[in-house]
């Protein structure tokens, strides 16, 4: 689960991280009296979940009041990558003299959370890591003992030459690894940190990414989830309890269990097509997931043609043609369906899907190349 800037900020800013002040406007109106409120100069920011909203206009520095309104009504409403921004941060414009990096991730290799900072901060930072990996310092923590001062100050001094800088910056990175571990995220950055010409470290913009395995034992995180800037699809897959993801490709794939949906999405692209979603049904033997899976793909105008792929363990394959069916008589499909089916009650699956008009296979590179043949207009 995405958090807003806003959203992470007031974490961090609770667990003592030096944030500038601001507040979330939307309308013209409201972001002119944060400016005032303010009294200095602002800077108008969309929140909405995706990278790049600079340089898609969507982050504005204001001088005075009425350029915060300017600004606010020009952003408000504004498109960026297939979300509409319904909101603005206003927040006090810092000088900035340097920017750095400092960003948690959780580190499945290793186990643990790890640390990257850089003192080349700021938007290109992926650029940074491809171009020159040497300016980036990654250091792993051991949970057991948390991230300790003289960890911190190592980085610190990495990223810094001043020692009162080296600290604080030690500080906000334990600050920053208390709110990681508090959140439940998998990634946690500040990017920029930024020193102010007068000396001060402070953290200006701000990220967090939760697990959603955590959102569980943490209901006040969860309550942040904002819907409205989440693809209407995934929240429809999570509300009907499909693990659903929106891409931009042509073969919408239907697949039971993770590992096989992955696998799936790589033969789509090795056979020359693009997979239009990672779905996983899981493990339930419930026509209505089929049901709702189809209703979620067929809403994606991208998609040329469907592919269930289904290994028959846990799950019937009997119920998944049931499904297939009834939905499809519900909602008459317009696409192409190609299915793969094996395991569990096979042959009963067979025969409900041929008395009913469907072909299907048994084997995988078979329906895949077809699938992707139909989504390419290459079939005959």
């Amino acid at each position: 689960m995405n958090l807003h800037e806003y959203q992470a900020k007031e974490i961090l800013r609770r667990h003592g991280v030096p944030i500038p002040d601001g507040d979330i406007a939307t309308t013209p109106d409201a972001a002119e009296a944060l400016a005032v409120r303010y009294g200095v100069p602002v800077m108008v920011k969309a929140q909405v979940h995706v990278g790049g909203r600079g340089k898609a206009g969507g982050v504005k520095y204001c001088a005075t009041p009425q350029a915060a309104r300017e600004k606010a009504t020009a952003i408000l409403g504004m498109d960026i990558k297939g979300l509409t921004v319904q909101k603005v941060l206003v927040t006090v414009a810092e000088d900035i003299g340097t920017e750095a990096y400092v960003g948690i991730i959780v580190d499945r290799a290793t186990k643990k959370p790890v640390f990257m900072v850089s003192a080349a901060g700021g938007i290109d930072i992926e650029e940074v890591a491809a171009s020159t990996p040497e300016k980036i310092k990654y250091h792993p923590v051991d949970p057991r003992y948390g991230l300790r001062t003289f960890e911190a100050m190592e980085m610190g001094f990495f990223l810094y030459e001043d020692v009162k800088q080296a600290r604080a910056a030690a500080k906000i990175m334990q600050q920053l690894y208390a709110a990681f571990i508090e959140s439940g995220c998998s990634l946690a950055e500040i990017n920029p940190l930024v020193v102010t010409p007068t000396g001060r470290v402070v953290a200006v913009d701000g990220k967090m990414v939760i697990d959603d395995n955590e959102l569980e034992r943490l209901p006040a995180i969860e309550a942040l989830r904002d819907e409205s800037s989440e693809e209407a699809s995934e929240v429809e897959a999570r509300k009907a309890n499909l693990t659903f993801i929106k891409l931009d490709g042509n073969v919408g794939c239907v697949v039971n269990g993770a590992g096989l949906a992955m696998a799936t999405m790589d033969l789509v692209k090795y056979y020359g097509g693009d997979p239009a979603n990672f779905l996983d049904i899981g493990g339930s033997s419930n026509p209505e997931k089929v049901v709702n899976a189809l209703r979620i793909i067929t809403a994606d105008k991208n998609v040329k043609a469907i592919l269930f792929n289904i290994f028959g363990g846990i799950t019937r394959t009997d119920d998944v043609a049931n499904g297939i069916v009834t939905a499809t008589k519900a909602n008459p499909l317009t696409v192409p369906l190609v299915i793969r089916l094996t395991g569990t009650n096979e042959e009963l699956a067979m025969q409900i899907l041929t008395e009913n008009g469907f072909s299907a296979s048994s084997d995988m590179d078979e329906a895949v190349q077809r699938a992707v043949a139909l989504a390419t207009g290459a079939a005959t």
